[in-house]
């Protein structure tokens, strides 16, 4: 969504999703993972009498409330979206006025860019190198170097028109041999979903990991995104895309820092070539590329300069630099040249390779919850120490057992690793903040205290990061400095206050030692300082704005202004200038975003300058360099591609239907580094599985509570009625699931929940399997650890790996 709106997170938001038409669930199954959310989806359809649309892997508890389930082949949604667009393109189903105002279809596209429909490829491919030159995924520029653009949208290489062109490939007959559906469904689907092209219908997205779990997640997100502008939907009350965090600080965690590629605001984190700030800052601060662009990220030295000043306070002067030397920066590989990767799946597999010595895992469950179990144990046993703090004992914690140890054929002598575990509180044990999917930063309090010798996570990091920065006085080092001069000013410095914390985030004017009100405040000569620019009027004078439990509604649309705080600056719908025409007139005047009252722009918090009055022209997406959504993404932003393309998993029971010269994705990542990389064919592994989460049981440590145990006691696999007759293979018959890289063994639920599909006159099996067992805990847990089975391969733009939509075959146990 960042490729094509500016921010990576919910347009919307939960509340918001009452106000929908129709809502699309795909991707995700809201009624069994965000079951409180899912009342919003309930109320529009009591309210508004809004329809629908589930289409998944399986018949789930989504589907069963919905007006239409579609059931589709893991790993074929850009083939089903694709098709989508096509429908809405062919049948004359989009906004044609939103389109020319808000997106960049009227842009004209280098002359030399091409994608070559039978290999599968854009312009640019090397194949001896294995990568992409995207010179030609760009703009024609004039004179002045802005983006050519054709108002009209009928020049032969505007986005719209090439748009068209590369969607054209998805008719219903071709989306249905692909996906494994009928035609008849998905064009029921189709009608459905872009009903809502008229100004005065909106529609939403739902989505969670079923999309971001593939070799091609960016790209199918974006071609969410496509369809959702071709539509008009975003910016607007009951439209958007809305991505589901599988928990309840998932998105507060990404806010601040929590990919190891930017530093909390999503500013990039550096890099090795960027030896001075001034260098950093040219390379990460963008320049507009049309006349009437807010181009937000100008503002990047405010929000880099205010940063740095809380890391390192003092020690960040304008002489130098404000510390940026002091500053992390991300390192060049001495084999390649080529900048290292530290996420997550690379961390195992350096790892795996002797290349770290140590890891400090907090509230994370390695063993069980990264793909490739049995790599992940085996990286961890070549480990010198490991730090585990936990509320549970984990498999990571215990990775040394023997039964653990002897899926990758070792013994617990056999392990040298030191392994520490450092009890921590729970979430109701400890104070502080949760950011939920729709960027509500809402404040929470302590129930009771954490038990015996637990400790609150903050305790742990003080006391921790105390004690290095005393052996770093002691004894020195070869670079002491960025530990000894980071800025620590809490009033318990072992143990610093979550009160403090979030001040310090929200950020203060040094000047006067006054909180900011709003990130328009920051400045880059050293007078402010601001942990999280995104977060900067959350913890204002007024106070901790997060608190707020107002249900003051005046507008009736669920925007909830005084509860808790919205970032940025309190905002419920993101890109809401795109709800109003170009004169600042509500596309749907019962739902108004934001509109022009002659003087200013009213409604919502206005993601826009708020006195910009409309014949100003500035564009709608204030954190784009073109002002405008992207249908078609411009070299630099991903790496696979300007149009979202269909491309099989990287494990795959057929070839690619669009060009079987080439199946997969190019530039996904697939790891050939050890032994444990290995992926299967589809002569061997036939069947197609994916994994899921269940209402009962929440990622791996309810299987520790009593309760939720008696309700989901024990592993199964989910599979098809006509695979088990296939198979001799009854209800409840222990079974043995097996991939390329591992076996699990459980009880069968048979059921026709999961069909069998027709994908191009071939019969496809695909089988369910649910995530939260593994070693340890309550019930029969042996034989269940559901990631033995996945592969470590990733999506090339965000590393994701692809949980949902690998090969295995199915035998009686």
């Amino acid at each position: 969504m960042a490729a094509t709106f500016g921010r990576g997170a919910m347009t919307n938001g939960w509340t918001d999703i009452a106000n929908a038409d129709v809502i699309l669930a795909m991707g995700g199954n809201p009624a069994e993972n965000h079951p409180c959310g899912f009342k919003f989806v309930m109320e529009a359809k009591r309210k508004r009498n809004a329809k629908l649309v589930a289409v998944d892997i399986r018949f789930q508890r989504t589907a069963a409330v919905a007006d239409h389930f579609v059931q589709i082949r893991a790993g074929t949604d850009i083939a089903f979206l694709g098709g989508l667009i096509n429908y809405a393109l062919t049948n004359n189903r989009y906004h044609e006025e939103y389109l020319r105002l808000h997106t960049n279809a009227p842009f004209i596209v280098r002359e030399d860019f091409r994608f070559d429909e039978e290999n599968g490829v854009f312009s640019g491919w090397d194949e001896a190198r294995g990568q992409y030159d995207p010179t030609s995924w760009d703009y024609e520029y004039d004179e002045s170097g802005y983006a050519k653009v054709d108002p009209t949208m009928q020049h032969p290489r505007s986005v719209f028109q090439l748009l068209k062109k590369f969607y054209s490939r998805y008719t219903p007959e071709r989306v249905a041999q692909i996906c494994g559906c009928s035609v008849d469904a998905f064009l029921k689907a189709a009608d459905i979903f872009t009903s809502t092209y008229p100004p005065d219908k909106a529609g939403t997205m739902m989505y969670a990991l079923g999309w971001t779990h593939h070799s091609f997640s960016v790209q199918l997100i974006k071609a969410a995104a496509t369809l959702q502008l071709i539509l008009g939907n975003v910016g607007r009350p009951g439209g958007g895309v809305n991505a589901l965090r599988g928990h309840a600080n998932i998105q507060g965690g990404t806010d601040n820092g929590m990919g190891y590629h930017n530093t909390p605001g999503y500013i990039p984190i550096p890099k090795a070539p960027h030896q001075s700030l001034q260098q950093f800052l040219e390379a990460v601060t963008p320049k507009a590329l049309r006349p009437n662009s807010v181009n937000y990220w100008q503002n990047m030295p405010k929000f880099v300069v205010s940063q740095l000043k809380a890391f390192y306070g003092d020690a960040a002067t304008r002489e130098n630099e404000f510390a940026y030397h002091l500053h992390p920066k991300l390192p060049e590989d001495p084999a390649t040249g080529r900048l290292e990767n530290w996420s997550w799946a690379f961390i195992f597999d350096h790892m795996a390779q002797g290349r770290v010595d140590g890891l400090i895992s907090f509230g994370m469950n390695p063993v069980n919850n990264g793909p490739h179990t049995r790599k992940v144990v085996y990286a961890l046993s070549q480990l010198k120490w490991l730090v585990v703090a936990e509320n549970f004992m984990t498999e990571t914690a215990y990775f040394w057992r023997p039964d653990i140890l002897a899926t990758i054929g070792k013994k617990p002598e056999d392990v040298k690793t030191e392994v520490f575990v450092l009890p921590a509180a729970n979430f109701a044990e400890k104070s502080g903040s949760f950011t939920n999917s729709a960027r509500w930063a809402q404040w929470k309090w302590k129930a009771i205290d954490p038990p015996g010798e637990a400790k609150a996570d903050q305790e742990i990091i003080g006391r921790i990061f105390l004690k290095v920065r005393e052996l770093y006085q002691k004894e020195g080092g070869r670079f002491p400095d960025p530990v000894l001069k980071l800025d620590w000013p809490y009033t318990n410095p072992y143990a610093p206050s979550e009160e403090e914390v979030a001040r310090e985030i929200n950020g203060k004017d040094l000047t006067t030692g006054k909180q900011l009100p709003l990130f328009t405040a920051l400045k880059d000569d050293g007078t402010t300082s601001c942990g999280n620019w995104l977060y900067c009027g959350s913890w204002t004078e007024e106070g901790n704005l997060m608190a707020r439990r107002s249900l003051d509604d005046p507008t009736g649309l669920g925007f909830f202004h005084n509860w808790a705080f919205n970032w940025p600056a309190n905002r419920r719908i993101l890109y809401n200038r795109a709800s109003a025409d170009a004169q600042g007139r509500p596309w749907d005047p019962s739902r108004p975003g934001i509109f022009w009252d002659g003087k200013r722009w009213v409604g919502d918090v206005p993601d826009y300058p708020i006195t910009a009055p409309p014949e100003q022209g500035l564009g709608a997406f204030i954190m784009i360099p073109e002002g405008v959504a992207r249908l078609f993404a411009p070299k630099g932003v991903l790496v696979d591609g300007p149009f979202a393309e269909f491309y099989e998993p990287l494990e795959s029971p057929v070839p690619n239907l669009l060009h079987p010269k080439r199946s997969q994705n190019p530039v996904a990542v697939v790891f050939r580094s050890t032994e444990w990389d290995r992926l299967g064919r589809a002569e061997e592994f036939p069947i197609v599985a994916t994994t899921y989460r269940l209402t009962e049981m929440f990622h791996y440590w309810t299987k520790n509570n009593p309760y939720l145990v008696q309700l989901q006691p024990e592993f199964f696999v989910e599979m098809p009625e006509e695979l088990a007759a296939e198979k001799g293979i009854k209800n409840g018959d222990m079974v043995r699931v097996v991939s390329a890289r591992g076996e699990v063994k459980g009880r069968a639920l048979i059921t026709r929940r999961i069909r069998p599909m027709q994908v191009n006159g071939r019969t496809v099996y695909p089988v369910g399997i649910p995530i939260h067992w593994g070693f340890i805990g309550l019930g029969r847990q042996e034989g269940g650890a559901a990631n033995i089975l996945t592969p470590t391969v990733l999506d090339p733009n965000s590393f994701c790996p692809e949980y949902k939509g690998f090969l295995v075959r199915v035998e009686k146990a």
